[in-house]
């Protein structure tokens, strides 16, 4: 399916209204021609888009790589971080530009959403600084360091036709759907639609048209531009010869179809199907070859037995045809009669380097022609058995390839089928700050960096929570909600997360207090003639002190709505509500190094379950710094399933 124009203005109006305010936070090259762009927002939940050859839409499915991208490397290294300031339409053609801008740069992402397509990436200036694929034809050249141009402009712009402009299809000598499809840069679907809305023959040459079918081609063409764009749609997905999404429900069209929330979801659905069948397809290719390269080696393994076993054939029969010589009265291989034998066995005396030879087919075996022939073939019945070692051997080499071959055979099903394709769940408001709940079931949030921390306190803190501060510069604000009475578990839980989230965890700082406040005691304002930097607040009145003798925390899988999501918090409360949990401490590797090392261990323990959790939250979960791990237990929440199976 390919997109067309229409459809890519309403797709880039819808989107660029919907990704307002987020920046890129991770990118995943998910095939060649496939790129995944995780966006973070500081109030809203994570968005993913994808752009590929094909398209932009956003997904609600995470696709493992499938094979590499080239792009994927230039693409972390320039835009992660960097915000996505907008997204807009070249005119009626379907080429957008993505600008991304952050820390004083800015780049432009170029995708060409027709033909074979191609995604680029360039300066702000459009000096293009890596793409896909190279052009060069007749209208442009495209390559690193050059400009982006993109192909001239065919046609009139179907965002701004009016009726006059219809005025050429009465002289036009092409036939009306033809006209209409390469004047407007419509697909097929949409030509055919209107011709069977309009209930005029498509064939129908141009300057036969009368002005009534001219004015009623031009209104049904604005009514399906103005409903696609405008997003009054009635998605339909069709399946015939191909796959469509039609925002739109469109007559003359025939195939099953099925009804799509949105015109974005219908594209999801279909456009990740595709992606997922060419991965299938690609390792299916990449399997039959390795599957054709294994027959042949069997293949030719079975040759060079049969070539073994015959050589060994033909110098036994040689070796035999000497000892009834001797019972014929001969008695030297040089003698006429037995040159004569040897012939009939395709074999002959030879000399080379004056050293005498017995030659039998192609094998040539060293003898002392003046040697008894008793000893002539012992020689040569040796020889015959190292022949027959050697086909053991072969046939040995043979066996470990047939099991090679038979368990590809057996893993290349399975292989296909392990493109993962994993629903994005839809997060809760909480989970875009660091949370837990208390061993009391108490929720508490917390700021991940300044802005967080900032709209943790704005937007979350109302009557009956307390906020936590630690008492060390580089220290988040936690609030326990509903915290009216809560008891002092809760409390001691809250104010050692603050403390081990702090900058303590990151040095190794022992013995840090963390402080507990009412909300009205919270000024989100600095008094006046001072400033409060980003993120932080004036506390007034008294502070309540706990002290956190220890550093120690649990990252631990929660079943949560339906499914499972990864926290991380003081070891009791997440041992409490976990199926599993790792117990970790400061020092030793590095974020990204122990959550990879965490995601291992409960591989081990609940696999199905943990390869639904992306790595990146597994690093999101923990503290900033290096940590090790101390411990890998079951939950209480599994060690409880596990007693209600045993009394069942």
């Amino acid at each position: 399916m390919a997109l067309a124009g229409i459809e890519l203005r309403y797709l880039v109006d819808t989107i660029s209204e919907q990704v307002q305010g987020y920046y890129v936070s991770n990118i995943y090259g998910i095939t060649k021609d496939s790129i995944l762009f995780k966006l973070h927002h500081t109030e809203k939940s994570d968005l993913f888009m994808m752009i590929s050859t094909s398209g932009v839409w956003l997904t609600t499915v995470k696709i493992d790589q499938i094979e590499p991208n080239r792009l994927l490397r230039r693409l972390r290294g320039d835009l992660l971080r960097l915000k996505l300031k907008k997204i807009e339409q070249i005119g009626a053609e379907r080429i957008a530009y993505f600008t991304f801008e952050g820390f004083g740069k800015e780049f432009v992402l170029v995708g060409e959403f027709f033909g074979d397509g191609n995604i680029l990436l360039c300066s702000k200036d459009m000096k293009i600084l890596a793409l896909q694929h190279s052009i060069k034809v007749r209208h442009r050249t495209l390559g690193v360091g050059l400009e982006y141009t993109p192909p001239p402009a065919n046609g009139l712009d179907i965002f701004n036709i009016n009726e006059s402009d219809f005025e050429k299809l009465h002289t036009a000598d092409l036939v009306s759907a033809k006209w209409l499809g390469r004047t407007l840069g419509l697909p097929k679907k949409y030509v055919e639609a209107v011709f069977a809305m309009t209930e005029i023959d498509p064939k129908k040459i141009g300057n036969q048209l009368t002005s009534e079918e001219t004015t009623r081609i031009f209104e049904t063409v604005k009514r399906i531009v103005s409903d696609v764009t405008s997003g009054n749609h009635d998605t339909v997905i069709l399946r015939n010869e191909q796959t469509h999404v039609l925002p739109i429900k469109l007559g003359g069209l025939e195939g099953e179809t099925t009804p799509a929330a949105s015109f974005i979801e219908g594209l999801d659905t279909v456009f990740t199907e595709s992606i997922i069948e060419k991965g299938r397809s690609a390792k299916s290719s990449g399997s039959d070859k390795k599957i054709k390269d294994l027959e042949t080696q069997i293949s030719e393994q079975e040759k060079a037995i049969n070539i073994v076993k015959e050589r060994s054939k033909n110098i036994t029969a040689v070796a035999n045809s000497l000892l009834e010589m001797v019972t014929t009265g001969i008695f030297t291989i040089e003698d006429d009669s037995a040159q004569k034998i040897l012939a009939n066995h395709n074999a002959k005396l030879a000399s080379e380097k004056g050293v005498s030879l017995v030659v039998i087919g192609d094998e040539k075996i060293k003898i002392n022609t003046k040697a008894p022939l008793q000893s002539i073939a012992s020689v040569l019945f040796n020889a015959a058995k190292k022949q027959s070692g050697a086909t053991g051997s072969i046939q040995a080499i043979r066996e470990k390839t047939i099991k090679k071959l038979e368990k590809f055979q057996s893993e290349t099903v399975s292989k296909q089928d392990l493109i993962v394709a994993l629903e994005i769940r839809k997060k809760s408001w909480y989970e875009r700050y660091r949370w837990f709940f208390t061993s009391d079931g108490l929720l508490t949030i917390g700021g991940r960096d300044a802005a967080s921390n900032s709209a943790v306190v704005r937007k979350h803190l109302v009557k009956n929570d307390k906020i936590f501060h630690g008492d060390i510069f580089g220290s988040p604000f936690f609030i326990l909600k509903g915290a009216q009475d809560a008891p002092d578990t809760s409390m001691n839980e809250v104010a050692h997360a603050t403390v081990c989230f702090s900058r303590a965890w990151r040095e190794g700082i022992y013995g840090v207090s963390a402080y507990w406040v009412n909300p009205e005691q919270v000024k989100k304002s600095a008094p006046s003639g001072e400033f409060l930097p980003k993120g932080s607040f004036t506390i007034e009145g008294q502070r309540n002190f706990i002290k956190s003798e220890t550093l120690r925390l649990a990252v631990g899988i929660i079943p949560q709505d339906g499914g499972y999501v990864l926290t991380c918090g003081p070891p009791e409360p997440i041992k409490k509500n976990s199926i599993c949990y790792a117990v970790i401490e400061p020092h030793g590797s590095e974020m990204v190094d122990t959550a990879k090392k965490i995601r291992i261990e409960f591989l081990k323990i609940f696999e199905e379950i943990t390869k639904t959790i992306n790595i990146d939250d597994f690093v999101r979960a923990l503290p900033a710094g290096k940590s090790q791990i101390k411990s890998v237990e079951l939950g209480d929440l599994q060690t409880q399933n596990i007693i209600d199976d045993e009394l069942d």
